[in-house]
């Protein structure tokens, strides 16, 4: 069994203000690229930077919650860093050495991680610098995301 699979990083620097914001249309972004199916589009506008997502109740709660966790462990922690991590796995049937079909495992098929950094500018002129490369950041994750999905 190959145990190997894609693993894409995406590094952020966030302010507290948009930090939620930046996280949840991240998470939009990625599902939208990498859902099956029929995908209701919808955007998000996060600093001038136009973000794909998913409109579905279902995963507008799952991203939620998980920008919720995250936001909770950064917060409380003392360093203000934190991952999250977005498998994308199938099921398939797992089978013992005689080829005897012993039930189902989750097979991982692709990896996104998000590296994020909380941070706080101080001054007014640090904010519009920090909007500006988180806006850089934003766009370049995109271009990654159409990268590696077309593949």
């Amino acid at each position: 069994m190959n145990t190997t699979f894609p693993t894409v990083s995406i590094d952020v620097v966030l302010e507290r203000q948009t930090a939620k914001e930046v996280l949840h249309a991240i998470l939009h972004a990625i599902l939208f690229h990498r859902l099956f199916g029929t995908v209701k589009p919808q955007t998000f506008d996060v600093l001038d930077v136009t973000m794909p997502g998913v409109a579905d109740p279902e995963m507008e709660q799952l991203v939620n919650d998980k920008v919720d966790v995250f936001w909770k462990g950064v917060e409380t922690g003392t360093n203000k860093r934190g991952q999250i991590l977005v498998t994308f796995s199938e099921k398939k049937p797992k089978k013992s050495w005689f080829q005897v079909y012993v039930g189902e495992e989750d097979v991982p098929w692709e990896q996104w991680i998000i590296n994020a950094e909380l941070k706080q500018p101080k001054s007014d002129r640090d904010r519009q610098e920090f909007s500006t490369t988180l806006a850089t950041t934003l766009t370049k994750a995109v271009q990654v995301m159409l990268t590696h999905t077309s593949v």
